[in-house]
C-alpha cells in the first residue's frame, strides 16, 4: 500500500481502468445484437467468438515485429482509436438500418487484432516505464483493477441493456477506448527511441521471431505451453457449463450470472496478495504453487447438481480458481517481462497472445464436438482431468537473471533501468493482466490471462 509509481504510470493505470470498465459494460452485447437485431442462429453466434478471435489473431501475427521497432505510446493510442472507430460503426449502421452479421464479424476481427497489438506494445512500454523492482506492483494493480471492473461492470451493463438495448453498451465501450487514448496521451514525457533495424519492412522470417525466442528460453518455454493449454481448457468448458446449468439443470439466468460474478472477489483478493507472497516466499515458489493450485478446481464442476447445492458448488469452485489466478497472473506477467529482452518484448508478447487465442478457439471447437457426442458433463470432466496435468509444464527451477546490455539514455519519466498473465490487461487494455473478454462478448469467467 502507498507504493508510488509516478504520474505517468498513474495515467496509464487510469486509462486501463476506464477501458476495462467499458469492456464489462458491454457484456454480451454482440451476441444479443446478433440474436435480437439480426435474428442469427447458434452457429453464427458461436462464430462471433471463435472465428472472430482466430482470424484476429492471424491478422495480429505480423504486427508484432512492426510494433517492436516503433515508439510504443503512439501504437497504444493508435490501437485505442482503431477500436473506438471500429465499434462506433455498429451503432451507426444500426441507426441507418444497414447493420449486418458480416459487419459484426469484421468488427470482432479488427478489435481482436488491435487487442493483441495493444497488449504487445503495452508490455514493452511498461518495461521501459518502470524499474524492474516495480513491475510486480504495477501488474498487481492492473490485475486488481481488472477484477474490480469484472464485478461491477456486467450488472451495470445488464441494466443499461435492459433500459437502452445492447447497442448503447457498444457505444459506451467505444467511448472508453477514446478516453483510454486520451489518458495515454496525457502521460507526457519522452519515450526513448526503439532499436533501429536495417530495413523498415517486415520480412517473412520476422513473423516467427517471437516464437523462436520463447522456445529457445528454458524458463519461458514451459510457461508458454502451460498458459496456452490452461487457458484453452478452462475456456473450452465454459459454453458446455452454460448448456448444463441453463438447460438440463434448470438454473435461472440470474443464478448463472451470480455463479461467475460473485467469485470475482477472489481475483481482487489474490492480486492484492501477490506481492506480499512473493516478498515472503520468492517469485518462483509463488509462480509454481499458485499455477498448480489453479488447476485443481475445475474438475469439481463435473459433479454439478441442481438447486442451491449446485449453485454453491459452482461459486466455490470458481472462487478458488479465480483466487489462484489472481495470485498467479501478475507474478506470471512480471516473470515473463523479466525473462524477455527489451528489444524482443513486443514480438514475444504477440506470439504469446496469438497462440493463446488460437489454442482457446481450437479447444472450444473440439470440446463442442465432445459435448455433442458424450454430453456436457463428461466433456467438462475431461477438461478438468486434463487440467490436472498442466502443472507439469510449469518452470521447475528458478531462472538465472537475464543478462541484457544497456543501450542509450533512458529519458522516460519515472523510468528505471531496463530490466509480464495472463497476462496483459483485459481485452488487451493494460500491460499484462486481468480477464480478457472478446469484443462485446463479456467476461471469461475464470481466465488465467496470460
Amino acid at each position: 500500500m502507498g507504493h508510488r509509481l509516478g504520474r505517468p504510470f498513474g495515467w496509464l493505470w487510469g486509462a486501463y481502468g476506464t477501458s476495462a470498465l467499458g469492456t464489462w459494460l458491454a457484456f454480451g452485447a454482440f451476441p444479443l445484437i446478433a440474436i435480437e437485431v439480426l435474428h442469427a442462429g447458434p452457429a453464427e453466434v458461436a462464430a462471433l467468438s471463435s472465428v472472430g478471435t482466430a482470424v484476429g489473431a492471424a491478422v495480429a501475427a505480423p504486427l508484432g515485429p512492426w510494433v517492436e521497432f516503433r515508439r510504443k505510446r503512439p501504437v497504444l493510442i493508435g490501437m485505442d482509436l482503431v477500436r473506438f472507430a471500429a465499434l462506433l460503426t455498429i451503432p451507426a449502421a444500426f441507426a441507418l438500418g444497414v447493420l449486418t452479421f458480416l459487419q459484426l464479424l469484421l468488427v470482432s476481427v479488427v478489435v481482436s487484432a488491435a487487442d493483441i497489438t495493444f497488449r504487445a506494445a503495452s508490455g514493452a512500454y511498461l518495461k521501459t516505464l518502470l524499474p524492474a523492482e516495480d513491475l510486480l506492483v504495477a501488474n498487481a494493480r492492473f490485475e486488481s483493477t481488472a477484477w474490480t471492473t469484472t464485478i461491477i461492470g456486467p450488472p451495470l451493463g445488464g441494466a443499461a441493456i435492459g433500459l437502452l438495448g445492447p447497442v448503447a453498451t457498444v457505444v459506451a465501450d467505444a467511448v472508453s477506448y477514446l478516453l483510454s487514448a486520451l489518458g495515454i496521451r496525457a502521460m507526457g514525457g519522452h519515450e526513448p527511441p526503439p532499436e533501429r533495424r536495417e530495413s523498415a519492412r517486415v520480412r517473412a522470417g520476422d513473423l516467427l521471431d517471437g516464437w523462436r525466442y520463447i522456445l529457445a528460453d528454458a524458463s519461458l518455454r514451459p510457461l508458454f505451453f502451460n498458459t496456452a493449454l490452461f487457458n484453452g481448457l478452462v475456456m473450452a468448458a465454459q459454453p458446455l457449463l452454460a448448456v448444463l446449468m441453463l438447460g438440463r439443470l434448470g438454473f435461472a439466468p440470474w443464478q448463472y450470472g451470480l455463479a461467475f460474478a460473485a467469485p470475482s472477489i477472489g481475483g481482487l483478493l489474490g492480486s492484492r496478495l501477490a506481492r506480499p507472497l512473493v516478498t515472503r516466499f520468492g517469485q518462483h515458489q509463488v509462480l509454481v504453487v499458485a499455477g498448480a493450485l489453479r488447476a485443481v478446481w475445475p474438475v469439481g464442476l463435473a459433479f454439478l447438481g441442481p438447486g442451491t447445492g449446485g449453485l454453491l458448488l459452482v461459486i466455490g469452485v470458481e472462487l478458488g480458481l479465480i483466487f489462484c489466478c489472481g495470485v498467479f497472473n501478475p507474478v506470471c506477467a512480471t516473470y515473463r517481462l523479466e525473462r524477455t529482452a527489451t528489444d524482443r518484448v513486443a514480438r514475444t508478447l504477440t506470439a504469446w497472445a496469438v497462440t493463446t487465442k488460437a489454442t482457446t478457439a481450437l479447444l472450444t471447437a473440439a470440446w463442442g464436438v465432445l459435448g455433442s457426442l458424450f454430453g456436457p458433463r463428461t466433456a467438462i470432466g475431461l477438461a478438468g482431468v486434463l487440467l490436472l496435468a498442466t502443472p507439469l509444464l510449469l518452470p521447475r527451477r528458478p531462472a538465472a537473471p537475464l543478462a541484457e546490455p544497456r543501450s542509450g539514455p533512458e529519458s522516460g519519466p519515472g523510468q528505471g533501468p531496463e530490466s509480464e498473465p495472463e497476462s496483459g490487461p483485459g481485452r488487451g487494455r493494460g500491460p499484462e493482466s486481468g480477464p480478457e473478454p472478446e469484443p462485446g462478448q463479456g467476461p471469461e469467467p475464470a481466465p488465467s490471462r496470460a
